[in-house]
């Protein structure tokens, strides 16, 4: 185990991230909001390249910190992020600034998730990601499942919960919550899954039938 924990350390240490992304991951700090970790991110870019990401879904604006990883991965792609905390979408808009992102491509929705998302359309995402409270994060998935389009991915952040869904003692609701998504996505013909020990864990389902 040693030999992995150094692997994933060194995993994480490996990426440098642009000055943009470094002041918001350090603004996120400050106001006490958990960012992506540096390798989620570069993961996340990676994710929008390979998609050619052109519509973007985030449940979980933060900061803006996982924004402008994906938006680094697709330059040209248009970014829906959806957060019900609005002083924390006002200092996002200031980093995206900053970073020169375009006012036109940045759609921010105030509002909690699950009253926002039933409004937004079937099949009209390349990517969607999943970085919100996690009591509601089986209704977040199977949203983005219906938002996404076919060949498109939903990625799901924190998807090992602070190590504790590999801990069989582990109960609590929110485990149960991430366990059943990983069960049930193992059996789905909908889907082609991948879990990843990047930050915190980071579960990809990329939708090849509706």
């Amino acid at each position: 185990m040693a030999g992995k924990e150094s692997s994933w350390k060194f995993a994480e240490e490996f990426v440098v991230e642009r000055p943009e992304i470094a002041l918001a991951r350090q603004h996120s700090v400050e106001v006490g909001v958990e960012p992506v970790s540096p390798a989620t991110g570069a993961q996340l870019a990676v994710l929008a390249a390979a998609s050619k990401a052109t519509n973007i879904m985030e449940i979980g604006t933060g900061l803006g910190v996982s924004g402008l990883w994906m938006l680094q991965g697709a330059p040209n792609a248009v970014l829906t992020s959806i957060d019900s905390e609005i002083d924390h979408q006002q200092l996002a808009k200031v980093n995206f600034t900053a970073a020169d992102i375009p006012a036109n491509r940045i759609r921010l929705i105030a509002g909690r998730a699950l009253d926002v998302l039933p409004r937004m359309n079937e099949s009209s995402y390349d990517l969607v990601l999943v970085d919100a409270d996690p009591h509601s994060v089986i209704e977040y998935v199977e949203h983005g499942l219906r938002m996404v389009r076919t060949g498109g991915t939903v990625v799901v952040a924190h998807a090992l919960w602070r190590g504790r869904v590999a801990d069989p003692a582990q109960r609590d609701d929110t485990v149960t919550n991430f366990r059943t998504i990983l069960r049930e996505v193992a059996d789905s013909a909908a889907v082609i899954s991948s879990l990843s020990p990047v930050g915190d864990g980071l579960l990809q389902l990329t939708k090849i039938a509706d």
